[in-house]
């Protein structure tokens, strides 16, 4: 299986993202041939072999002429538009929409806006365009099987952009990594652009430090900036090493946040697991211990992504007695889902379907549309349970 690993430790924009494509391999003719497919006016694409504290890699310029009118602008209609319109390939048309719609639907969300509102100032859209419609050619050149990425460097300070002074991550950045696990203050600047994460989001199968692959190639995309950790972006692309791995298991990094409680009121607990789940919890749960000088006691158990680790230990310290927690990483394995509709002589229910080396393995109502469904027609839930056997 032939993947391609982001290592974002020093960030990731546009620019540099297609400068570690061109290094490991794209043709600059073969990109520049592709992307004027699409009518987006005048520009040219500018290459160069650079360094960044000793690192060599190939730097991407987008070049737009001075007489350019710089008063227009595009909406993301405009842009899908002239995406839909084009003779891409409709695989490279599709992502290049997907990564769009994560860019503008974060710009709306910042600025509250309707997402059709949304406008891109005309040379920045010029930018904005080949830098993420030449991605998807890019992907779509090696013809990767699977996208992986490293957590995300996204910096500190402030950056100053059309709106003004912001911080980093800028809110448009912070947005698009929702969920994505971050690390920052490598360096006070930005060093994940907009842009940069929108392709991340839109793209990538699971973020991990396991670079589980035998790896065929390396490429370094250079950045603007000349600072004391390398600004670059650098890319592997190798072949998965590891028999088992299946594509219908996706693997994920989580948090799992722990603590012993031996002093609670235990009707507080059902309140606290409602806050955990609300905060976007994966799970939590109680397990019944046994501490030192054989005091029973309960511990919590909450498994969450690194961005929510603030607000579960928060709650964790207001609404229970514990004076400590424990944090760890651990990796976290799905079957691929999906949901159908399942007819009764009750009504419909939703049914959760996993599947494992392309085949549905198992199946399961979803208890709440049960629940409803008994209570609406005035019959037990195990009598919905019985139905649905009856119907399969």
């Amino acid at each position: 299986m032939k993947i391609l690993y982001y290592d974002c430790f020093s960030g990731i924009s546009g620019d540099m993202n297609l400068g570690a494509m061109a290094d490991l391999g794209v043709p600059l003719e073969y990109l520049r041939g592709e992307l004027k497919k699409v009518d987006i006016g005048s520009y040219d694409i500018l290459m160069q072999s650079d360094k960044r504290k000793g690192i060599a890699g190939t730097r991407i310029e987008v070049a737009i002429p001075p007489d350019h009118p710089s008063h227009q602008h595009r909406t993301f209609h405009d842009i899908s538009k002239l995406i839909q319109n084009s003779s891409l390939s409709e695989n490279v048309k599709m992502i290049s929409l997907k990564i769009f719609e994560k860019l503008a639907r974060a710009e709306a969300h910042v600025h509250n806006h309707a997402i059709e509102d949304v406008r891109f100032h005309e040379v920045g859209a010029i930018d904005s365009i080949v830098d993420i419609i030449g991605a998807t050619i890019c992907f779509d050149y090696f013809k990767v099987d699977r996208i992986m990425s490293s957590p995300v460097q996204v910096g500190g300070g402030f950056v100053k952009c059309a709106h003004g002074i912001m911080p980093v991550p800028a809110p448009a950045t912070a947005e698009i990594l929702k969920g994505i696990p971050v690390k920052s203050g490598l360096v006070p600047f930005e060093t994940t652009t907009p842009t940069g994460a929108a392709i991340l989001a839109a793209t990538v199968d699971n973020f991990t430090e396991d670079i589980n692959i035998i790896t065929g190639k390396i490429g370094y995309g250079i950045g603007q900036r000349d600072t004391e950790v390398p600004n670059v972006l650098r890319v592997y692309i190798g072949e998965m090493d590891n028999p088992a791995f299946d594509e219908d298991v996706e693997v994920k990094e989580a948090c799992l946040v722990e603590c012993n409680i031996d002093d609670m009121n235990p009707e507080l607990y059902s309140c606290v697991l409602d806050a955990l789940f609300e905060k976007g919890a994966y799970d939590a749960y109680l397990v019944p211990i046994i501490m030192k000088k054989s005091r029973p006691a309960v511990k919590i158990s909450i498994l969450c992504s690194e961005t929510q680790i603030k607000d579960i230990e928060e709650i964790l310290w207001r609404q229970t007695t514990t004076f400590g927690l424990r944090v760890a990483k651990v990796s976290k394995k799905m079957l691929r889902r999906d949901f159908s509709k399942q007819f009764t002589k009750y009504g419909e229910v939703s049914v959760k379907n996993a599947y494992f080396r392309g085949k549905k393995i198992k199946s399961k109502p979803e208890y709440e549309d049960c629940r409803k469904l008994a209570g609406e027609k005035g019959v037990s839930i195990r009598d919905i349970y019985d139905s649905l056997n009856k119907s399969e």
